[in-house]
């Protein structure tokens, strides 16, 4: 009898896992789109395919489903980051800076920016919103230093690293309204030659 419940529990915590991730998905996907005013639990739960029951059994309250929504995809997104150099990318700094600015200019950053949005007007999303921005921006500038090979115990490195990504949101922030590629591998290029010159 216990081999049975185990059994017929796996598929059911495998269905559970799915549902949620496609929760997850089409939240980022509804906010880069709509914005926060647009992206209510309704709408994400009929994008995923999904009841609103059964959204809500997974995210009670709206604010659970975006904040989680963004953190999945950070997380995502920084997998792929490390994916791209698994033996590490020191050699070319142009590759990486590259990747660094990729990251702010697809639809995670536009959902995190309608976030970071209603954060700012929204007082019980705010806490949960900074502290997802910091535990994200922590992350990225980790990675960062990692794949630079960045020696942060030299002076001006770790300033030089966090230019580099203010840098690149500021490129996120410039894509939102114009495609601004020319502009951005030119600058990408400059940063490259920059970095290169401070660390090494």
């Amino acid at each position: 009898m216990g081999a049975v419940n185990t059994v017929d529990r796996a598929p059911k915590q495998d269905r559970s896992r799915a549902t949620r991730q496609r929760l997850l998905e089409a939240a980022v996907a509804c906010l880069a789109a709509h914005g926060w005013a647009g992206s209510t639990v309704a709408v994400v739960a009929e994008r995923a395919g999904v009841s609103r029951g059964a959204a809500q059994h997974h995210f009670p309250t709206r604010e659970d489903l975006f904040t989680a929504a963004v953190e999945y995809v950070a997380e995502e997104r920084s997998t792929a980051l490390r994916a791209l150099f698994p033996e590490g990318a020191a050699g070319d700094r142009r590759a990486v800076v590259s990747a660094l600015v990729d990251l702010y200019t697809g639809p995670l950053f536009r959902a995190a920016l309608h976030l970071w949005v209603a954060a700012s007007n929204e007082p019980q999303l705010r806490p949960r919103v900074t502290e997802l921005e910091a535990r994200v921006g922590r992350e990225t500038h980790r990675i960062a230093v990692e794949l630079l090979g960045a020696d942060e115990s030299r002076p001006g490195v770790r300033e030089t690293v966090q230019g580099l990504l203010d840098m690149a949101r500021g490129l996120g922030l410039a894509n939102l309204l114009t495609d601004d590629t020319g502009r951005r591998e030119r600058v990408v290029a400059q940063w490259a030659q920059l970095l290169d010159d401070t660390l090494t």
